[in-house]
């Protein structure tokens, strides 16, 4: 068995060894036919020179020039470029402040959201007419409207740089950087009489607000309060601390909840009816001072007040019993109001809360 895969051996090198000179041949036939054929194609091109016709330059005829007349067809498919004179002008923040006439039914709120700044901004910018108080603007006052967030600051005599920064609680370098202080920053100084914009600055309000009145005797004062106050010590009805909506509208019109007005401004025209947002004894019912115009303050029993204000009329009297949804009076604009809503404030111990944690959605 041995002795025939040593005779089988040798004959199988053999055939792969003629093999491969077979293979190598015949490329190298192949290659030499490729060549013969590219070569025989070069030498059939005869090459001929070409010639080009002269010809003597001719005036054009005026007539050739003008532009072919096109179909009705082909104009309407064409496409015509139209001018357009006016310059689009790329909206840039402003830099100077503005100045604003409050026109009727304007807040505060939604003046400052007109120029998309926060409302405090707007106040704080005008303290000398507004006195920090967002009710007392009325049509036609003149509002100066800051370019960004912060306090618009009126410089005054003895007034520096650092000392405004630190009323403000602002970053000095801030100040001096707004290009719209337009500040030689080698020697950055104010005149007196100019506006200064702080950035980022604020500054603790000055609220004008009735005080909560609880249902019993608390020696309040109508010289204080005004004419609206009610003696106290009552007892009565008792609120169960879920509230409805006090008007039929379930929408804003002017001020929403925010730290320099701690109600929200109900959409409701001259006449509206108001109701009792939940069941209470009524603790002020009349005019009031500071602003709030004919007020109703029910005391509910349980911690809560609520307040109505900017009232048309009052339908109730001092000590009365109201239970939730009960008639109290209608809507209207007295006080300081540019336009007829409802003032509607929540207070709970004293504090006030968001009238929209304790509303049902609308």
């Amino acid at each position: 068995m041995s002795e025939t895969r040593e005779e089988t051996q040798p004959t199988v090198n053999r055939w792969l060894y003629w093999g491969a000179w077979l293979i190598a041949i015949a490329l190298v036939v192949f290659a030499i036919y490729l060549g013969w054929r590219v070569t025989s194609a070069q030498a059939g091109v005869s090459e001929q020179p070409v010639s080009f016709p002269t010809a003597q330059p001719q005036q054009p005829n005026p007539a050739d020039l003008s532009l072919p007349e096109l179909s009705e067809p082909a104009k309407q498919a064409s496409i015509f470029r139209e001018i357009n004179l006016h310059t689009i002008i790329p909206t840039r923040p402003r830099q100077d402040p503005q100045d604003y006439t409050v026109d009727t039914g304007d807040s505060v709120f939604a003046i400052a959201k007109s120029f998309g700044l926060e409302p405090e901004s707007v106040l704080w910018a005008n303290y000398v007419v507004l006195n920090d108080n967002p009710d007392q603007l009325t049509p036609g006052m003149e509002l100066k409207i800051p370019p960004i967030d912060g306090v618009l600051y009126e410089w005054q005599e003895g007034d520096t740089l650092q000392g405004v920064a630190d009323r403000f609680e602002a970053k000095l370098e801030e100040i001096i950087g707004w290009t719209g202080n337009k500040f030689d920053l080698t020697n950055p100084e104010a005149e007196v009489g100019s506006f200064v914009m702080v950035p980022g600055g604020h500054r603790e309000f000055k609220q004008w607000i009735v005080p909560t009145i609880p249902r019993g005797r608390a020696g309040v004062s109508s010289s204080l309060y005004g004419g609206g106050t009610c003696a106290g010590g009552y007892e009565g009805a008792y609120g169960s601390g879920a509230f409805i909506w006090p008007a039929d509208n379930h929408s804003l019109s002017g001020n929403d909840y925010w730290s320099g007005h701690l109600a929200i401004d109900i959409a409701a025209g001259t006449g509206a009816r108001v109701y009792a947002a939940d069941s209470g004894v009524v603790v002020f019912a009349g005019s009031a001072l500071g602003g709030y115009g004919n007020m109703i303050m029910v005391d509910h029993g349980n911690g809560y007040q609520t307040l109505y204000a900017h009232l048309g009329s009052v339908g109730v009297s001092c000590g009365q019993s109201v239970i939730q949804g009960q008639y109290i009076g209608s809507a209207g604009n007295t006080g300081y109001s540019t336009g007829p809503h409802l003032h509607f404030e929540v207070r709970y111990l004293g504090g006030f809360v968001n009238p929209w944690f304790v509303l049902p959605a609308p």
